[in-house]
């Protein structure tokens, strides 16, 4: 029977918050988006293997009212392997659609050569190959990988190479587990904060046995950009 998120919430309010790595399993997750208090739509976060060792991620993002009405409607994926905890990805594409246009980019990481690039929709100055590192993840990997990593007031780090562009992240994970809404449910959650982003700031709150983020908040220049706050989500059976 897949797990519900009711019995998860319970095993995590009853448990302490400690490292959370854990072995990847399937999921599909759901979310209210938000934007300055006000609901723009609705989200879906999905892990599902393809192989052994092969795994696919994917964020759906949905606009609803007058975005809606736009036919807002963003895509990410990110092909990759688990192996021995890390998570190298092979391929990402990320796919936006308004009414009346599509945007598609589309990049591979070419481990055999050492090199990862964009292709499509993608600025002029971010077709260029970009030399890979052992580490290197997109975004969407990065969130994964902090929900493996966090543990009470760890400093996580990562090098983000998505979209043909290449950034180094760092996180700051809080020392103690706050309480954290999703839907009616509320956990106990750890506060994941990346430091030294400039204007562009993102937190993550996760929480033990969970296999998702409990909420994602990005923030540019001071002001949400994004609040993305779970819903519900199955588990593997």
């Amino acid at each position: 029977m897949p797990r519900l998120i009711a019995l998860a919430a319970l095993l995590v309010l009853l448990a302490p918050v400690t490292a959370l790595a854990g072995a990847l399993e399937p999921f599909v997750a759901h979310y209210q988006v938000f934007r300055g208090g006000r609901e723009l739509g609705q989200a879906t976060l999905r892990l599902t293997r393809t192989d052994a060792a092969r795994w696919r991620v994917d964020l759906v993002m949905d606009g609803k009212g007058l975005i809606g009405l736009a036919g807002l409607r963003a895509e990410q994926s990110t092909v990759f392997d688990a192996i021995d905890g890390r998570y190298v990805p092979l391929s990402q594409s990320t796919v936006r659609r308004m009414l009346f246009s599509r945007r598609q980019t589309v990049g591979v990481y070419d481990w055999a050569r050492g090199i990862a690039r964009w292709s499509g929709d993608v600025k002029k100055t971010r077709t260029r190959p970009i030399p890979l590192r052992p580490g290197d993840m997109s975004g969407l990997l990065i969130n994964l990988a902090v929900i493996r990593d966090a543990a009470p007031g760890a400093t996580l780090r990562y090098r983000f190479v998505d979209d043909g562009r290449v950034r180094d992240h760092e996180y700051a994970v809080a020392v103690e587990p706050e309480a954290v809404a999703a839907g009616d449910l509320e956990f106990s959650a750890l506060r994941v904060d990346r430091v030294r982003a400039g204007g562009d700031d993102t937190t993550i709150w996760v929480a033990q046995g969970v296999p998702t983020p409990i909420r994602i908040l990005q923030r540019e220049d001071g002001e949400d950009s994004y609040d993305l706050r779970l819903i519900e989500y199955t588990g593997a059976p």
